[in-house]
């Protein structure tokens, strides 16, 4: 908290016109009486949550904010702040914002336009009168990532993330040389013209959703992660169940029964969990990167292209193998037709974490993720088993099967522009009292909640700086979110931490774009 005026420390004697703080009291800061604003001439001590003990009960803070005998403190203007369920302070009413208490008892001191702003024990970058401030990187202030409850589990998933990856690629280039080895070399040259054929078309699949999820772009980093998590650790662990599953059951029940039961039960199962996993990674490990349904079906997403790609290869180069006519048929169905359908099946994932994720309900936390997993199986299984099923009896009703599961994507990705739209509501709902607090105003709100907002920043004035505003902006809303929804639940969130410095950030981001608006 900031220090009264004339602050004494210990307990010596006071200077003329301040009152003696009582022994005992925290810092043993001496303040005025009288005239000076203190009632009745009573001594006010700081106490240990930076209130000061005063007569009958009440505490009176430097602030001029009371404690009253229910917990409930009266602001200078009226204003009540009530007690959060496990000992925080809550302040509503005309100022209308939550500025939750830090995980170990931090005291979030006054700032110099009534906001408040989280001190942690290892230091922010202080400000005039020794307020808290902290500086803004990559989304999230330094003193934020300095002070990290989830750094340990964060660094674990990152090596999990990284053991993953590397045991993905060997088993990968293991196989990719039995490969060759049996074909007598030639499926190498095979291997280069599927990878051509597989990876530029993700240029135009990965920039899809991309521009889907418009108001709260997930970090290019952890797109990154994903991808590579199914084109390598996916694909690796995959092969190995599936190949294996193959073997065993073609030598008991013969080569057809084989394909039947790696293609429509063993496929499903081993490559929804393998890609799943790369989705709970950030479920779990990343939770400040991970706000809901849309950033589960993104990553969903990302973790099934990297696989669809790898995967793409494989066929396309047995494809070329048989002939161009038969590459160009393959490419035709897998990359232009049916390009979004692990994604699809994977989203289903996707969903059930990010409804365990907006979910305060303990039994919706653990059954979403499972049912999302289910359906997203089944729904792989349901493509795989007629094709390897009817085999060539297939071509007569294989058109309008293709239409069928063409009209379900097209659904999909109505459902997820739905769900896009809803989280801009969101955004949009938990920013209208900003602009009451004078933390935003109503054109920077439009700007944060519009569509095109990091479009008209890019090729407008506002440039990086207006990016990095639109992202704090966000971050803001949802983090306002998530610790509405835990406080329901009586659940303590991460997202509460990073209210007030997120409110610094765009106090900052706001100057730099004064600074830089044209006259």
């Amino acid at each position: 908290m900031g220090q009264p005026p004339h602050g004494q420390q210990g307990h010596g004697q006071a200077p003329q016109g301040y009152a003696q703080p009582a022994q005992g009291y925290g810092q043993g800061h001496a303040y005025p009486q009288g005239p000076q604003g203190y009632p009745q001439g009573h001594a006010y001590a700081q106490g240990p949550q930076g209130y000061a003990q005063g007569p009958q009960g009440y505490a009176q803070g430097p602030q001029g904010y009371a404690q009253g005998p229910q917990g409930y403190a009266q602001g200078p203007q009226g204003h009540a702040y009530s007690q959060g369920p496990q000992g925080h302070a809550y302040p509503q009413g005309p100022q209308g914002h939550a500025y939750p208490q830090g995980p170990q008892g931090h005291a979030y001191p006054q700032g110099p336009q009534g906001h408040a702003y989280p001190l942690a024990p290892q230091g922010y970058a202080h400000g005039p009168q020794g307020h808290a401030y902290a500086h803004h990187h990559a989304g999230y202030p330094a003193a934020v990532r300095r002070f990290d409850p989830d750094r340990r589990l964060r660094i674990a998933g990152l090596w999990l993330w990284a053991i993953g990856l590397i045991a993905g690629a060997v088993l990968n280039v293991l196989f990719t040389l039995l490969g060759v080895i049996e074909s007598g070399g030639s499926m190498l040259s095979a291997m280069l013209v599927g990878a051509l054929f597989a990876f530029p078309p993700l240029v135009l699949y990965l920039f899809v959703p991309m521009i889907i999820d418009r108001y709260d772009p997930e970090p290019w980093w952890c797109l990154l992660m994903a991808f590579l998590w199914g084109a390598l650790a996916a694909t690796g662990f995959s092969i190995l169940i599936n190949t294996g599953v193959h073997i065993g059951v073609s030598s008991n029940f013969g080569e057809p029964a084989g394909e039947l039961v790696s293609a429509s039960v063993s496929a499903p199962f081993a490559e929804e969990l393998f890609k799943g996993l790369g989705v709970f990674g950030f479920f779990y490990f990343l939770r400040r990167e991970f706000d809901g349904i849309v950033d589960g079906i993104i990553y969903a997403t990302f973790c099934a292209l990297g696989f669809a790609a790898v995967e793409n290869v494989l066929y396309y180069a047995r494809a070329s193998m048989q002939g161009s006519d038969v590459l160009a048929g393959t490419f035709v169905l897998r990359g232009v037709f049916t390009p979004w359908l692990h994604p699809l099946f994977t989203s289903m994932t996707g969903i059930g974490f990010g409804l365990a994720r907006e979910s305060s309900k303990t039994w919706v936390r653990a059954a979403a993720p499972i049912g999302g997993y289910l359906l997203g199986v089944a729904l792989h299984a349901v493509w795989n088993f007629l094709p390897t099923a009817l085999g060539r009896a297939m071509g007569d009703i294989f058109m309008p099967w293709l239409l069928l599961w063409l009209c379900f994507v097209a659904s999909f990705f109505g459902i997820i522009v739905a769900l896009v739209i809803r989280k801009g509501w969101v955004i949009r709902d938990h920013l209208r009292d900003e602009v009451a607090l004078g933390m935003l105003t109503q054109d920077e709100l439009e700007l944060v909640c519009s569509p095109i907002g990091r479009l008209r920043c890019t090729l407008g004035w506002r440039g990086a700086t207006g990016r990095s505003f639109i992202r704090a902006g966000a971050r803001l809303a949802l983090s306002k979110w998530h610790t509405a929804r835990a406080l329901q639940g009586r659940n303590r969130t991460l997202s509460a931490d990073f209210i007030g410095p997120l409110r610094e950030e765009i106090a900052q981001l706001r100057q730099e774009l004064l600074a830089r608006m044209p006259r």
